[in-house]
């Protein structure tokens, strides 16, 4: 996080702060910060159960598509892919039972960066989307 600093000639420094603080008393004013993400797309595929047995998670992947069209006329659709994990118990079950490839859903969740390990045992980063609430569209 960068902060701007006042310096006695008027002059403005960024001076960079660490993004992560521990403290062991409550501040005494505590900002209200947002972190909500949306999609209304298509699943990409079957959901899948990942984790352990402890803390098993269902992951799916969600295409959202924009449309372009040029001064040409030319018309152009890019989709974009996200990654979608969900850990809540009733929900996680629901999507793993329910959800199918194709099928239209609504997903209303926060995006979280992470690192996990690809098959070759190498970290990764990653950028997912936590759902906090799925909503089923019928397949026609």
């Amino acid at each position: 996080m960068f902060r701007l600093r006042n310096i006695s000639s008027g002059l403005h420094k960024f001076v960079r702060y660490s993004s992560e603080t521990t403290t062991s008393q409550e501040p005494a004013r505590v900002e209200k910060t947002i972190n909500n993400v949306q999609l209304l797309g298509r699943v990409g595929a079957d959901p899948q159960r990942k984790g352990s047995e402890q803390h098993p998670v269902a992951v799916f992947s969600v295409a959202t598509h924009s449309n372009y069209r040029y001064e040409s006329g030319e018309f152009l659709q890019r989709t974009e892919w996200h990654r979608v994990i969900c850990f809540k118990p009733g929900l996680r079950e629901t999507i793993l039972t329910y959800l199918k490839k194709g099928q239209r859903v609504h997903v209303t969740g926060r995006i979280t960066y992470g690192e996990i390990r690809g098959e070759d045992g190498k970290p990764r980063t990653t950028t997912s989307i936590a759902a906090d609430d799925v909503i089923f569209f019928q397949s026609s």
